[in-house]
């Protein structure tokens, strides 16, 4: 594959934890190294920009990157920039006593010092604390992966000229991934190019099947309209109160899942993706027309709790029964025609992480709960998802019980000349400061110990005219001509290739810590 030209100027500021470092700073004093090889940079310069606080599991020099960055955030519905911000970035070389340390894997890329018994198929156990997805082969394996592995374009020049057809495509991009320590395909591959891929049966590729059961539903039923990302559905509440809705998803869900049913390669399932399960779900069922069903199951709900009016007590209960039916039923047939493969829950997003009693609910019946990561709440008002929040992470687990998956989060640069007005991602200046907040976020994610997986969104750009992405967005590790980011991906590769090394270390680090408080 051919390699992007990298050249723009990073305008990333070092500091310390009280002050940026002094206008007077050379550009080769103000180098840092990412993903091994040094950003191009600038002068540091004063900016006014606010500077977000180091998170609270910092330690020593960590945090002492600054990144620029914005997103667009939707206050009363409406997409709006952010203001930009000067957010505390962690970078593998700012680890202190972490020495670089690849564990050996197996083919499956999990870690070969580690195991427990072996089922032919992924699972999920907790060890010494820290949660991990067990390979086929018993080996302990974090799920490092990209969503939407897939062709976009095949008839540009750039398509032809390196491939020349999907086949050539799939063999090529396996070898490119697994050189840098992709083992895994999120949501929205093309799983029938992987599962075909000469390279599956000595370096498979653990791939994941959403299965979009609720928005199949309603658009079978009627009521579902477009939105960005997800489906839309009647009220903002979905169908899961409908009569035909468990039958439904008997006959789906064995019809979708036969194909996969003794695959070891299947990493697990998705049922659905962002659904709207956030907690005003009661008042929007009761304000559904009365002929629906969803409206006559929350009257009957009120009724059955002595209730005329929403509370707050109300509407939180509400929501987990919400999840709680929904996740019954699909994972019912799951189970009946697919007994060997996870259930991975229907990617949380936005207010659902908010909400405890969704990751309760779920957690009663799948087996790792799925999360996309753009939004979380800070504080009030305030949504900032540059860093994730480690004990928010950990309140998850504890609510349900099971472990977490991370299935998107993305930066996307200003220096590839796509405009990049869609999406929940960051936008910054640079491919080198993609790289800053890929380390960043994925760091945080090895930390937290209840994580097992992380698929960055995507494995291509958004091309300008194709996906309603007009303007185009740098979302890939490839742009639209399949050119790589070699910059984004050598810092993707740094952390993959050390993951297993990276959770010893920071086990061993909260180690040392529990030590000392408990001699205190």
């Amino acid at each position: 594959m051919r390699i992007v030209p990298y050249i723009a100027a990073c305008f990333i500021a070092l500091c310390s934890n009280q002050a940026l470092l002094p206008q007077t700073q050379t550009a080769a004093q103000n180098e840092e190294k990412i993903g091994g090889s040094p950003a191009v940079t600038r002068p540091v310069t004063t900016s006014t920009a606010h500077v977000e606080q180091v998170p609270s599991h910092a330690n020593g020099k960590e945090y002492s990157l600054l990144v620029e960055a914005s997103k667009i955030i939707y206050p009363k519905g409406v997409a709006t920039w952010e203001q930009p911000k000067l957010y505390p970035t962690r970078t593998i070389s700012q680890l202190d006593g972490f020495t670089s340390r690849p564990v050996a894997i197996d083919e499956w890329g999990g870690r070969l010092d580690d195991s427990v018994p072996a089922t032919g198929y992924f699972y999920v156990k907790k060890v010494g604390g820290r949660w991990w997805a067990i390979d086929p082969e018993g080996h302990f394996y974090f799920h490092q992966g990209l969503a939407g592995i897939r062709t976009g374009s095949t008839t540009n020049p750039g398509f032809l000229a390196q491939f020349k057809d999907k086949t050539v495509w799939m063999s090529k991009t396996h070898e490119l991934l697994v050189d840098n320590g992709i083992h895994g395909a999120g949501a929205w591959s093309n799983v029938d190019l992987i599962r075909a891929s000469g390279q599956q049966s000595s370096h498979p590729i653990a791939y994941t099947v959403i299965l979009d059961i609720m928005s199949s539903y309603g658009a079978k039923r009627g009521g579902l309209h477009k939105v960005s990302g997800h489906a839309g559905y009647l009220g903002n509440v979905i169908f899961v109160f409908d009569s035909g809705f468990e039958s439904y998803v008997d006959g789906y869900v064995k019809e979708k899942v036969a194909t996969y049913v003794k695959d070891p390669a299947l990493f697990g399932y998705f049922s659905d993706n962002e659904m709207p399960l956030t907690r005003d779900n009661l008042d929007r069922y009761l304000a559904l027309p009365e002929k629906e069903e969803g409206y006559l199951a929350a009257r009957k709900w009120m009724a059955d709790h002595h209730a005329q009016e929403p509370t707050d007590a109300l509407r939180i209960e509400f929501l987990g029964y919400v999840v709680d039916r929904y996740a019954s039923l699909v994972s019912k047939a799951m189970r009946k025609y697919d007994p060997h493969h996870m259930y991975l829950g229907c990617r949380f997003n936005a207010e659902a992480l908010l909400a405890p009693e969704v990751f309760t609910s779920m957690g009663k019946y799948a087996d790792a709960i799925s999360a996309n990561y753009y939004y979380i709440r800070r504080a009030p008002g305030s949504w900032n998802a540059w860093t994730p929040d480690v004990e928010q992470i950990a309140a998850w687990e504890q609510a349900a019980q099971k472990p977490i998956v991370i299935t998107e989060f993305y930066a996307k640069g200003a220096d590839t000349g796509l405009l990049n007005k869609g999406g929940g991602g960051w936008l910054v200046a640079t491919q080198a400061q993609r790289g800053a907040y890929f380390q960043n976020f994925a760091l945080a994610l090895i930390q937290s110990k209840d994580v097992i997986g992380w698929n960055w969104f995507r494995y291509q750009d958004a091309d300008p005219g194709v996906e309603g992405a007009k303007e185009g967005v740098n979302l890939g590790i490839v742009n639209g001509d399949y050119e790589v980011y070699s910059t984004l991906l050598d810092s993707m590769k740094q952390i993959n290739r050390n993951s297993y090394a990276l959770a010893d270390y920071f086990d061993r680090r909260a180690n040392a810590v529990a030590t000392a408080d408990e001699k205190q």
